[in-house]
């Protein structure tokens, strides 16, 4: 790497953290590391880390509230850290605003991989590589995507996206009035299945909504619920 990805690293448990510093420092991140959500909140308010990971069982303030509040004024990508079976937390992670997830107990190979599928910003993925996307560009009356700026402005303002939430809305208006899935957009966004958990689209496509509505309603209505099948980025006649 040219410059150095910082990660903050939050869980009560010494020895998660210890396993994760280890698995990232190898792969030249450099991490801090936050033992409770009052502390992690203080750091990640107060310095622009690149990526948090975030455990969701800790005493006092829970990962969930963290990153609740955290959304209010930063808009760093989040992956949670959850223990198998907790289902209830995941989806309220996703709902909160995280980016993505890594169950307890996990392999090294798992957490690199989504760390760097998250991370993976500036360089093309599979389905921004499609044939279709000729420009950087994506321009409409009330929308506007700046790929290669990672930049959103709706109704002439811009909107703080965190990383899924762009990549989402860009796959949706790389293809116009198409109508996708919730399979394919987990498949496709996502890059893997999430147990087959499709309300990862719904609260991710909510958020989106919301964001984009703040600023500009007319760009918020271009994401259109086909009631059965999906989603798309509806164009105006």
């Amino acid at each position: 790497m040219d410059m150095k990805l910082s990660i903050l690293v939050v869980d009560d448990e010494e020895r998660i953290r210890r396993l994760l510093r280890m698995y990232l420092e190898k792969e030249g991140y450099t991490i801090a590391e936050a033992e409770d959500g009052e502390s992690a909140l203080e750091m990640a308010t107060q310095t622009d880390y690149d990526l948090i990971m975030l455990d969701v069982m800790m005493p006092g303030i829970d990962g969930i509230e963290v990153c609740s509040r955290l959304r209010q004024v930063k808009s760093t990508p989040v992956i949670m850290l959850t223990a198998k079976g907790e289902e209830t937390n995941r989806v309220q992670g996703f709902e909160v605003g995280a980016d993505d997830y890594v169950v307890k107990p996990f392999s090294p190979r798992e957490v690199i991989y989504r760390v760097k599928a998250i991370l993976r910003r500036s360089s093309a993925t599979a389905f921004l590589a499609k044939e279709t996307y000729s420009s950087n560009n994506i321009v409409f009356s009330q929308l506007v995507i700046e790929h290669d700026a990672h930049r959103v402005t709706a109704g002439g303002q811009e909107v703080a996206l965190t990383p899924k939430e762009y990549e989402l809305l860009h796959y949706l208006a790389i293809s116009p009035d198409k109508v996708f899935s919730r399979e394919e957009l987990l498949k496709d966004v996502w890059n893997y299945e999430f147990f087959g958990d499709l309300r990862t689209v719904d609260t991710h496509v909510k958020r989106l909504r919301e964001k984009l509505n703040k600023v500009s309603p007319e760009a918020a209505s271009m994401i259109t619920t086909v009631w059965g099948v999906g989603y798309k980025l509806e164009v105006p006649k």
